[in-house]
């Protein structure tokens, strides 16, 4: 007999790197590449500070799926970043993203508690990026990892904290023109996050989760584009690249064997990983479309101080089951913005809840259009 050919999502540790942390592009369906460069480019894609002004601090909180946990989970994130160097075309940038589950009772087959633990996972992220001209950037970025999700033994298993070191690199560009009305910026990017170790949660050495290897590719468009009014469309795909779950036969007994029957062994370096993730579904080439997740939105902006929001985020239901609408608005008054995201999930699952999200910034050049090409 077979493992019953379900299609599921590749299988990751430290999965809270995957969770957007900046309100604005989480209020624009989790598109944040086409959105005009700012401190929160530090997350999806650190080659955008470079166009983002001279400099800006921001500092993220969100009291995760409050409905379901009273507010025990929480998610933090702080960031800055400077350009310097002649017409400032390189830049540093630092972050470090915080996420706290609160108490999870942990219990034994009979139901007996065993403990109460409190899993937290963070990251701490440097960044440096350069223009390669007025419209082009690369960058990379430095980080370390640290998931606490258990401790004890478990399954004859000793659990321990886990650690890990990973690298980004991203590409980006922006431009103007001239099709519907005026300086109408457009831009794309291309980012590769997440490329380091694998975590080890337990002491044996043969269970290793990957990372959440992702590949992100946006972009967006900026029309009428006035001092007055201005509106940014954005859309956004992504791909982990680690393994996809094979199909495992199974014994007599029903019980899941080694032996795979279709797919291949997830056990495998990181650099295979990346480049095989793209052909070793179970389910073919079918399978592996629906492992790419779509977003995008729309961003009103009133005089660069008024902002309105909107979008959407799609991800198969046998490849994770993430969907939701978003909605958000924004204030930026002189050096200062606040920005909120409010997520409303489209199905009633039990492990999907609204979300809020806010962001506060301060610095230069924050939502702004002055760093383009095209002379605004």
């Amino acid at each position: 007999m077979a493992q019953k050919n379900d299609e599921r999502p590749p299988a990751v540790g430290a999965s809270f790197l995957q969770v957007n942390p900046d309100a604005r592009s989480a209020a624009t369906g989790n598109a944040p590449t086409g959105l005009s460069p700012d401190v929160s480019s530090l997350w999806s894609n650190a080659a955008k500070i470079v166009f983002a002004g001279p400099w800006g601090v921001s500092a993220s909180y969100s009291p995760w799926m409050w409905e379901i946990n009273n507010s025990q989970s929480n998610m933090a994130n702080v960031a800055a970043y400077t350009t310097f160097g002649p017409d400032q075309a390189q830049a540093v940038g630092v972050s470090m993203k915080y996420f706290n589950y609160g108490t999870v009772t942990f219990r034994d087959d009979n139901g007996s508690v065993l403990q109460d633990y409190n899993p937290k996972e963070y990251a701490i992220d440097g960044a440096y990026a350069r223009k390669l001209g007025r419209k082009t950037s690369l960058a990379i970025s430095l980080r370390y990892i640290r998931s606490q999700l258990g401790q004890g033994n478990y399954n004859s298993l000793q659990q321990k904290p886990a650690s890990a070191f990973a690298g980004d690199v991203g590409f980006y560009y922006q431009n103007s023109a001239d099709n519907i009305d005026f300086n109408n910026r457009y831009c794309f990017g291309v980012s590769l996050t997440n490329i380091g170790t694998k975590l080890s949660y337990t002491d044996d050495k043969t269970r290793k989760s990957f990372l959440p290897i992702n590949l992100r590719l946006g972009g967006g468009y900026a029309f009428v584009n006035t001092s007055t009014n201005t509106f940014t469309i954005t859309a956004e795909i992504n791909k982990l690249l680690v393994p996809t779950p094979p199909v495992y036969a199974l014994d007599s007994n029903g019980m899941v064997t080694s032996t795979i029957l279709k797919g291949k062994d997830p056990d495998r370096g990181v650099v295979d990983a990346i480049f095989s993730s793209f052909g070793d579904a179970p389910g073919g080439f079918q399978e592996e479309l629906r492992e790419f997740t779509i977003g995008g939105g729309i961003e009103y902006a009133y005089k660069q101080t008024f902002f309105l929001r909107a979008g959407y985020f799609y991800e198969h239901p046998n490849k994770g089951y993430r969907q939701n609408f978003s909605t958000g608005i924004g204030l930026r008054f002189s050096r200062i913005g606040l920005d909120m995201a409010y997520l409303i999930p489209t199905d009633h699952l039990v492990y999907q809840r609204k979300i809020l999200q806010f962001t506060l910034s301060y610095g230069i050049g924050n939502n702004s259009n002055n760093n383009l090409p095209g002379g605004q």
